[in-house]
């Protein structure tokens, strides 16, 4: 009796359950590849709301499952690990929404999707670091609270100087630790490569960058460029799409590889583990999710005009 990889044990399982596989391009190379659609958390979060499958599989972190739940209740979202966090996702409080609420007339508390279902309902808008600054120019308050990411929240305020922007101080560490002077040393080795990044790095770093943009944004953009060679600003999992879409380009990163740990979690034994005991389901207060959703979908409705 011929026994069956655990690739083709995932696939038939999923068949039989009724489930579709979702990851973002951050998690490992052998995950992305056995995955029914990857992507950035903007694409994930617009194709988990048409899914037919009822049960999906969230390769991803805690804030991304939250997020595929509040957008399909009726659907069992399985999260490989559960302990697959994002640490910004909690750097904001609820105390400092209301405070700000009460200095501020009209401001608009402005949630980057990387944040926890606590912080989203707090919040009248999500956004992803592909639409933030379409979204938050398409707003009628001039007053903004970005949460939780300060570096991603500078970046748009550049981008909509017509807004006043108040900011908040949480960070992607990931992203907060890339070395600017490794980043230099690699464009020293490579003068003709382009420097990509994604904008929740520090300001100086933005400042030496030839593209600033979200994952799926780094990965378009060196399909449309003439160079040849590029040094990639984010974490390396994207290495995986960038390499099988364009394999006659170069990608490099910084020395010290950027490398979201909790991303790395998920596993392919663990896919097939959730998928053969529907354990680690994501489960959510029904007023917490009504409330969370909110700004979800005006993030979606405003991203569509």
């Amino acid at each position: 009796m011929q026994i069956m990889t655990i690739q083709e044990e995932i696939r038939k399982l999923k068949q039989e359950k009724n489930a579709v596989i979702l990851a973002h391009y951050y998690v490992r190379p052998e995950v992305q590849e056995i995955a029914d659609y990857i992507g950035d958390s903007f694409y994930l979060s617009k194709v988990a709301v048409g899914l037919k499958e009822q049960t999906i599989v969230f390769c991803g972190v805690s804030f991304m499952g939250e997020s595929a739940k509040i957008l399909n209740p009726e659907k069992r979202v399985l999260m490989p690990d559960m302990c697959a966090d994002c640490a910004m996702a909690h750097m904001a409080d609820a105390e400092t929404i209301r405070e700000l609420r009460t200095q501020y007339e009209d401001l608009a508390v402005v949630c980057y999707i990387n944040s926890t279902a606590e912080l989203k309902q707090l919040s009248d808008v999500c956004v992803t670091s592909a639409n933030a600054v379409n979204i938050v120019r398409e707003l009628p308050n001039r007053n903004i609270f970005f949460i939780p990411d300060r570096n991603l929240a500078h970046f748009v305020a550049e981008k909509v100087p017509e807004k006043h922007f108040v900011f908040n101080e949480g960070y992607c560490p990931v992203h907060q630790e890339i070395s600017i002077e490794e980043v230099k040393r690699a464009k020293n080795a490579h003068p003709g490569a382009e420097v990509l990044t994604h904008p929740e790095c520090p300001a100086d770093l933005l400042e030496i960058s030839d593209y600033i943009g979200s994952t799926s944004g780094i990965i378009e953009y060196a399909g449309k460029s003439r160079a040849s060679e590029f040094i990639v600003c984010t974490e390396n999992g994207v290495r995986y799409e960038l390499e099988k879409k364009y394999p006659e380009k170069t990608f490099y990163f910084p020395e010290t590889e950027p490398v979201c740990q909790d991303m790395k979690r998920i596993t392919l034994e663990k896919i097939l583990h959730v998928l053969k005991t529907g354990e680690n389901e994501v489960k959510l207060d029904d007023t917490l999710r009504e409330k969370s959703k909110l700004p979800l979908q005006r993030m979606l409705e405003l991203a569509g005009k």
